[in-house]
């Protein structure tokens, strides 16, 4: 089969650019056809494209730290994508920079020759209004509720329910709702469990609650409803950047999405990651 790939590099990344470019050159002298986000085709000047208008290729490599990879993540799925390093920790992007152009050409070779690579999926959440009138978009971490502004005075009542049953009610900074995927991030910064990422759960963790609970380990088809009250403003935040004003009393309801992100590859050492971690 024809094989067409999508490569995103980090923004402003000269060392991101390059590689883009040397992985053009390579994947196209093996017979697949290739495109690049917009900034970088005007870095390296090749074919350019939005990147979520890479959406339906076969194949999206992502070149950056997990940042970077979450943003494609947003803008491409359901297409398989492929983490290319360059950050720090790099729990989601296990392919080197090394070691970039022959696993990239080894999985588009595969692809061209057999038409399918294996895949695994990784849950996104869905974070809804009680009343279903607006929905963030899915997110690979967490979605965070909380108040006007964290610290003093900046905090709200929030009441968690899981599957109906109350939890825990207690004026608080926020309440996080994580992915395994999103326990190395937020979630860990604020006190939450590791999770390895095979694992099927859910986490929920509070922030700096006057009445706190440990955090909560769920079933990942429970869903968790988060109330909040006693403020003026709230906010509801997916992977922190999709965000959604609330007017208390407003009831924010977390769930799986029904849409996975997709990776293909070699996959990231979740214990070599841990030794990365500050």
């Amino acid at each position: 089969m024809d094989v067409a790939v999508g490569i995103v590099a980090q923004r402003d990344n000269e060392r991101a650019q390059d590689l883009a470019a040397n992985l053009v050159d390579a994947l196209e002298r093996a017979g697949a056809t290739v495109v690049v986000d917009e900034a970088t085709g005007a870095a390296i000047g090749t074919a350019a494209v939005p990147v979520d208008a890479m959406d339906g290729r076969d194949l999206v490599v992502s070149i950056g730290g997990d940042g970077t990879l979450l943003f494609v993540a947003r803008e491409v799925s359901p297409a398989p994508i492929i983490g290319v390093n360059l950050g720090e920790v790099g729990f989601l992007n296990a392919v080197s920079p090394d070691d970039a152009l022959g696993v990239v050409t080894e999985v588009v070779a595969e692809l061209a020759e057999t038409g399918t690579i294996e895949e695994r999926e990784l849950a996104r959440l869905q974070a809804t209004s009680a009343e279903d009138d607006w929905r963030l978009e899915p997110a690979l971490n967490e979605v965070l509720v909380h108040g006007p502004r964290r610290g003093h005075g900046g905090g709200a009542t929030i009441e968690v329910r899981v599957d109906g049953e109350e939890y825990v009610e207690s004026h608080a900074d926020g309440v996080l709702v994580a992915t395994p995927t999103g326990s190395t991030a937020y979630n860990l910064s604020e006190g939450g469990p590791l999770v390895h990422p095979s694992a099927d759960a859910l986490i929920v963790t509070q922030m700096a609650a006057s009445e706190a609970m440990p955090p909560l380990v769920v079933e990942p088809d429970d869903e968790i409803t988060l109330s909040v009250s006693g403020t003026d403003t709230g906010y509801a935040i997916s992977d922190g950047r999709n965000r959604r004003r609330l007017e208390p009393p407003a009831t924010v309801s977390v769930s799986l999405a029904t849409d996975p992100v997709t990776l293909v590859g070699p996959q990231a050492n979740f214990f070599d990651g841990l030794d990365k971690l500050e």
